[in-house]
Order: C-alpha cells, then sequence, then structure tokens
C-alpha cells in the first residue's frame, strides 16, 4: 500500500493532514476493504481492535511468554488493542514500553501472596453499583466496563473486557439519584472503563444530569482514550463538554512514545475547548521506571499543555508482580524531579492503600531535623539550609 494522505469528513475536519507512518499503512493492509479514511474513524478502530492470536502474530514476532500470556488472557483480562495504538509496537523488541503495557504475558497467571483482586477495595465503598463513596466531598461514578485497549495491570480488571455489561441507564440514574441525595458530594469523577468509549449521546446524558445537581461543583472524566485512540476527540465530542464546561480530563499517560502527532492534535483539541488536563501515570517496571524515562514524558506533556498530576505506585492486582516495582525506585524518581525540572513538571508520587486507604503521598525526606521550631532541611542538591519558625 502507498503513503496516503487522508481525506476527513466533517466529523473530523479539524485534524491535520496527518499521513500514515510505515507501520500504520502495514496494519490497514491487513483489512482489505479498509481506507485511511477508515483509520480515523474511532468506531472502525473499536470494531477492529486486534483480540486474538492469529491477530496479534501478524503484527509481531511473538515470544513464548507472550503467546501463552494471550492464549490464556480471557480467563483474566482480555486482549483489545486498537489498531492505532498496534501500529505503535515496535515488532521487534519484547521490551518495547507500549508492547509491554498492551500484549499478555504469561506473568500474569502467577499471584504473589500481596496482590488482591480489587487492591483499591472499590467494591466495599461502592453505595450503588457503580458509584463509590469513599472521601468526603466526592464520588466515583464508572459509567462501563469497556476500554479501546486493556492495560495489562488494570486494577479494575475484575470488572472490564468481556464481561456483563452492568452499568447501563438504569443504573446511571440509581447513582445520580444517590449523588443528588448526598448534599456533601461537591466532585464527581466519571471513569469506568473508559466513558469515551461510549457514544455523544450517551456521554451527554450523564453528564447534563451530574452537571444538574447543584451541588456538584466539580466534575472530571477520567480517561485513556486520548493516548490509545485520539481519533476519539473529535470536534463534535469537545462541543458537547463545551455546553457543560467547566470539565475537567484526567489522561492516562505512561511513556514519551505515546505523545504522537495524532496524540499532540488530540490533547491540543482539547486545551483549546477550554478543558484542563492533568496526567495520571502508573509507575511500571521496563516501561517508565527511571528518572530520565519520566522525565521526559512530563516535558512531552506539558508541551501539549498536560499538567503531571500524579504517579501512581503500580496496585498489587493480581498477577501484576512483573510491572511493580520498589516503593524506593518512586522515591529516586522524586528526588531526581525535584530541583532538576521545572516544578510544573513535578507530580505527586502516591500509593493507593491497599484494601480501600485512598491515595497516600510518598515524598523524599527534606527535613534532616526538627527541634521545636528550628528545621534543618536538605536540598535537591544535598545542601543543608536552617529554617526558624517566628515566634509571636
Amino acid at each position: 500500500m502507498k503513503a496516503s494522505t487522508l481525506v476527513f469528513d466533517s466529523e473530523t475536519a479539524s485534524r491535520p493532514n496527518i499521513p500514515l507512518s510505515a507501520q500504520e499503512e502495514r496494519i490497514l493492509a491487513l483489512y482489505p476493504d479498509a481506507t485511511p479514511l477508515d483509520w480515523e474513524d474511532w468506531r472502525w478502530q473499536i470494531r477492529n481492535r486486534i483480540r486474538t492470536l492469529d491477530a496479534i502474530k501478524k503484527i509481531i514476532k511473538l515470544t513464548s511468554t507472550e503467546e501463552r500470556g494471550v492464549i490464556g488472557a480471557g480467563d483474566k483480562l482480555t486482549m483489545s488493542i486498537p489498531p492505532y495504538f498496534a501500529a505503535l509496537i515496535d515488532p521487534h523488541d519484547p521490551g518495547c514500553p507500549i508492547r509491554l503495557q498492551s500484549v499478555p504475558q504469561d506473568y500474569e497467571f502467577e499471584t504473589a501472596p500481596e496482590e488482591m483482586r480489587d487492591p483499591c477495595g472499590e467494591d466495599k465503598d461502592s453505595v450503588v453499583h457503580g458509584l463509590v463513596h469513599r472521601y468526603p466531598d466526592r464520588v466515583l461514578f464508572l459509567v462501563n466496563e469497556m476500554c479501546a485497549m486493556y492495560c495489562r495491570y488494570c486494577t479494575r480488571s475484575r470488572m472490564v473486557g468481556d464481561g456483563n455489561h452492568t452499568l447501563n441507564t438504569s443504573t446511571y440514574d440509581v447513582a445520580l439519584n444517590y449523588i443528588r441525595e448526598h448534599q456533601e458530594v461537591r466532585d464527581v469523577l466519571i471513569s469506568g472503563g473508559d466513558p469515551l468509549t461510549l457514544g455523544d449521546r450517551t456521554l451527554e446524558y450523564i453528564i447534563s444530569s451530574v452537571k444538574a445537581i447543584p451541588h456538584v461543583e466539580f466534575v472530571r472524566i477520567g480517561t485513556r482514550i486520548p493516548v490509545t485512540l485520539p481519533q476519539r476527540i473529535t470536534s463534535e465530542l469537545l462541543a458537547m463538554f463545551k455546553k457543560y464546561s467547566p470539565i475537567w480530563m484526567s489522561i492516562h499517560f505512561n511513556h514519551a512514545s505515546e505523545v504522537t502527532p495524532r496524540v499532540k492534535h488530540a490533547c491540543n483539541m482539547i486545551a483549546d475547548s477550554g478543558i484542563p488536563m492533568g496526567s495520571q501515570t502508573v509507575l511500571l517496571r521496563g516501561v517508565n521506571d527511571s528518572p530520565e524515562v519520566m522525565k521526559k514524558l512530563f516535558h512531552e506533556l506539558l508541551k501539549i499543555r498536560v499538567r503531571p498530576y500524579y504517579i501512581y505506585q503500580c496496585d498489587p492486582i493480581t498477577g501484576s508482580r512483573h510491572f511493580r516495582t520498589t516503593v524506593e525506585t518512586g522515591i529516586n524518581i522524586m528526588q531526581n524531579l525535584r530541583g532538576h525540572t521545572t516544578g510544573y513538571a513535578v507530580p505527586t508520587y502516591v500509593i493507593d492503600g491497599p484494601g480501600g486507604g485512598g491515595k497516600i503521598p510518598i515524598a523524599p525526606e527534606y527535613i534532616v531535623s526538627r527541634t521545636g521550631g528550628r528545621y534543618v532541611l536538605k536540598n535537591y542538591a544535598g545542601e543543608l539550609y536552617t529554617y526558624v519558625d517566628p515566634t509571636y
């Protein structure tokens, strides 16, 4: 297939004319009736996700560990990779950060004693189906069980994938009634699954209903779609969001290689629509567990107006040991960010307390000693300084 110049319909007319990469051309050729225009259609991408052993073998040469992982994935968390995201995989490098996140390995079937099916304890704090109320003034509103791509370390692998699709309009209405009846709730995080896999009409029903509740002041959308399927970010979607401004968006980025021209354009469209964006990054062994890799990611995010917000210690979900680093690794990354780059590129490093403890911030020790109101402090370069509290 020759290099293609994209043609856009009205839904994607605001996109730049980005030619398909050689790998995108190669994957598109696997679908004989598909065109470059199909490649830009998020619905086509969803319908044609790579989900089988035969399909992934046409894209990369699997290792034995990966082949066993793909064969057994349906018993834990199904494999699902949009063609767009699959095109970012290095077919020759088993250590490719995109490949590690998206292609199952048989390590997922190993279980460590500390691992849990629901490490964040969301089920015990679920007040009605699909609504988690842990913190005093905010709730997590789970609106679907589907993602475009299933991250192999997913903390909600117990509920996403090819499940029973138990979240729907009837469950939304029960959750909305709970929020209406609890005036202490001022902040609603709409998540899933990934809410942006829903159609615009369903999303508008959810968002408009939440925004109509007088005591709700802050609405966020938690999503990875701008990374794994940037074609979903259309002018129609953003025009709908703008009707209900302000809306914030938390996006899951893990590696600088995810920041492609299409992702840059999608995020610029989001920012131009007045939607502030923050990134939630999971610390993953072999993917981003070094200060240099994290710093590169955060610098790339600032260029596209995404503020690094959290680094999460990888949750101890069942079968995640091959992804999890030591906490000391995360602390070392923070030590090599603070003072070594702009503060805008320094997120908060947190551990979600296993079993439902919520986000616990973890930071390097900068207070060397404290005597009364006299503090000895260590700066980013290891130099000591003394600060004395005022007396009144």
